[in-house]
């Protein structure tokens, strides 16, 4: 993952950004694409009836045959000959129907027209290829069966164009027939599409309707559609049917079925143009049509691939969130169970004889604003054992050794150090310590008197190597301090009780943790190999079979980062350190016991590849809201808002909290959310350009400095 050469290197990547950028690019084009050829973007259908404004060459057309030349000064028309019928296939192709219809024809000897809808074209190629190859005739039908009655001129020009383009990548030709979606009849022509069928001419298309419409789309019944298929008195007509759009079995019925009566009587089934004695309407495409027909075919399928796969996705990412919530939710109501008495006491620490003596080691790096507070609430505490204080100052250039030590506290002693960052002082600090308990401590945060004691309780049992309390946000007033204590409550503390027991517990946090000085020295210390020391610790102890649990009475308040940028310099930093121990610690997978496989499958699942995914989630939603029904999307949304509500309250709830807090959830899904899955990118592009990134300090506000600091809620205190 990141070589001794790439150890040295301090530039954080940027590459990245115009890569996601390009990737979500992509998506949306994919989306796009996707979206128009389903008819979902600028999706349009046939318009009401209009009053038409009276013309005398629409009324010539009404009157006239279903084929229309409009290129010239004035339409002309044309009618099949005698005992001549031309089959017409509207809205294919379709994997399911059109090899059926095609079946029937070749059963006859009969051949047909196919106005063939692009997108379809671009879709299953091999069927307009086999078509063609069966003497059969290709129309233009537009690419995604638009109104053309209904749609700008550069909308109308683009449907054509595309259809064109598609059957030029998929059969080497062009088509210079057209029939516009919704018609049928000339005598049923409005005047707006009479207005449309004239920039069909314009094109260059032979404009072709119906003498007979079968309306098979509605499936009448088969005996309707053969009947509606039959011309009288041996006249020729064209028949309009359709070979996609819907369960077409009764179209293939009813076809059988024509081309064996109109053979008894006499009649030739034929394509379009042969019907009426002119040449192919196929043109061989050129080579630059060909190939922009063929990208545009594979980039088609390629979309719809790629939208297929991503609700597929989405659905099991969904699935997989709210089983998790539901689960952790559960094992987090077992756990309060067995820790808070009654019956089910099961898992209970056994009672120390005496409060054995404890070491705090509080590392400090310049926090001057903060330090006195967190000692004092050392000093104060209610544990009845001795108690020894250690401040690591590791060479702070502001004055934190000097005012850990003007507080004159017996039991505080202040070391000073050369910076060589948080691990180096840990291990200064466990090496002078004098007892075998340790408690670690950052220097921003503040113990309850209580604290330590609950800390204490859970080492005696002989079994536990490490402890992991209950980390609160103290500066939660502004909205980036709420959306942090919503997750530490939600997102930190919820889950540490799921992870105790199911024995995966990633961290323990280096704000407030216990551990035994043995099980640290039998591992090395504190290792530096990461930029988050407190995960890649707690790794190595259950590696090393050591239990770690949470104790949800040892409260300590953090000051959390005030500001965007603060935020992101923390989480860049722990997410990218958690990717630095799961790769350490990666051959736990293959180890006995439970933690590698539950631990570092948890953390690859929802930790990584869940937010890498997230802007692509983003991305389909915004799409579906804005170019198609957004009530699904509004309900989804909704949906899991109310999921993590639910959580949220019965998290509040353990911790004793407020549960007005909830407020804010919907909210931080439109802000927190996205800075936390960039960080997540951010963070594993760094990890595989194999960039090390440099410790990033939060300044800090001084929340716990003055005479008042924060105090448990009595529903989780002793």
């Amino acid at each position: 993952m990141l070589t001794e050469s790439s150890r040295a290197r301090q530039v954080d990547p940027r590459g990245h950004w115009f890569l996601l950028a390009v990737g979500v690019l992509l998506a949306a084009a994919a989306l796009l694409l996707d979206g128009f050829a389903t008819n979902v973007v600028g999706e349009t259908r046939a318009a009401p009836p209009v009053a038409d404004r009276p013309s005398p060459q629409l009324e010539k057309v009404r009157e006239g045959g279903p084929v229309l030349n409009l290129t010239g000064g004035e339409p002309s028309s044309a009618r099949l000959p005698v005992r001549t019928i031309a089959l017409t296939f509207d809205d294919g192709p379709d994997p399911a129907w059109t090899p059926q219809v095609l079946d029937v024809l070749r059963k006859h000897g009969a051949t047909a027209t196919f106005f063939t809808v692009g997108s379809k074209v671009a879709q299953y190629p091999d069927l307009a290829r086999r078509i063609v190859a069966e003497g059969h005739e290709l129309g233009n039908h537009t690419y995604t069966h638009a109104d053309l009655a209904t749609v700008p001129g550069w909308r109308l020009r683009l449907e054509l164009s595309l259809t064109q383009q598609a059957l030029a990548g998929a059969t080497g030709l062009h088509t210079t027939l057209a029939r516009p979606p919704y018609s049928s009849t000339p005598a049923a022509i409005t005047g707006p599409q009479w207005e449309g069928m004239r920039s069909l001419a314009r094109e260059g298309y032979l404009v072709t309707l119906t003498d007979l419409d079968t309306k098979d789309w509605g499936r009448p019944g088969t005996e309707k559609i053969v009947a509606s298929s039959l011309p009288s008195g041996g006249r020729g007509a064209v028949v309009m049917m359709h070979d996609s759009g819907g369960d077409r079995r009764q179209t293939v019925e009813a076809l059988d079925r024509v081309l064996t009566e109109l053979s008894g009587d006499g009649y030739r089934a034929v394509t379009v143009t042969r019907a009426l004695g002119m040449p192919s309407a196929h043109r061989q495409a050129g080579g630059a049509d060909r190939f922009a027909g063929a990208a545009l075919n594979a980039a088609q399928r390629a979309s719809g691939l790629f939208t297929g796969a991503l609700s597929w996705v989405l659905f099991v990412a969904g699935a997989l969130t709210l089983a998790r919530l539901g689960f952790f939710a559960v094992l987090a109501w077992v756990h309060a169970r067995r820790n808070r008495g009654g019956k089910r006491r099961k898992g209970r620490a056994p009672a120390w004889p005496a409060p054995p003596p404890v070491t705090v080691i509080v590392p400090a790096y310049n926090e001057a604003a903060g330090i006195q507070a967190t000692i004092r609430s050392l000093v104060d505490t209610a544990y009845a054992g001795e108690l020894e204080v250690l401040v690591v100052d590791d060479g702070s250039t502001d004055a934190t050794a000097e005012l850990a030590a003007e507080l004159g506290f017996g039991n505080v002693r202040v070391i000073r150090r050369h910076n060589g960052g948080k691990p180096a002082a840990l291990n200064t600090g466990i090496a002078q310590s004098r007892h075998e308990l340790l408690i670690m401590v950052d220097g921003d945060t503040v113990f309850e008197p209580a604290t330590i004691g609950h800390l204490v309780r859970q080492l005696a049992d002989p079994t536990v190597g490490a402890v992991s309390g209950n980390t609160k946000v103290g500066n939660r007033r502004g909205m980036i301090g709420r959306w942090q204590h919503m997750e530490y409550v939600i997102g930190f503390n919820l889950d540490r009780r799921a992870f105790e027991l199911l024995d995966c517990m990633a961290t323990v946090p280096g704000a407030i943790g216990a551990f035994r000085r043995s099980a640290l020295l039998a591992l090395g210390g504190v290792s530096d190999d990461t930029l988050a020391e407190d995960t890649d610790l707690t790794m190595a102890l259950c590696r090393a079979g050591w239990r770690v649990v949470y104790e949800e009475k040892a409260l300590a308040w953090t000051e959390a980062p005030a500001t965007l940028g603060q935020l992101w310099r923390q989480r860049y930093r722990w997410c990218y350190g958690t990717l630095q121990a799961m790769w350490k610690h990666r051959r736990a997978v293959l180890e006995r016991g439970p933690f590698g496989r539950r631990c570092l499958g948890y953390l690859a699942l929802f930790q990584v590849a869940l937010p890498l995914l997230a802007p692509v989630v983003d991305l389909m939603a915004i799409y579906r809201t804005i170019l198609s029904d957004p009530l699904p999307v509004v309900a989804v949304w909704a949906g899991f808002v109310v999921a993590q509500a639910a959580t949220g309250w019965y998290a509040l709830r353990l911790d004793g909290e407020r549960v007005s807090a909830l407020w804010v959830l919907p909210l931080q899904q439109f802000v927190y959310r996205q800075l936390m899955y960039l960080v997540v990118i951010q963070s594993v592009a760094t990890a595989v350009l194999g960039v090390r990134l440099r410790w990033h300090t939060i300044r800090r506000e001084g929340t716990f400095d003055g005479p008042g600091r924060p105090h448990a809620n009595p529903a989780i205190s002793p």
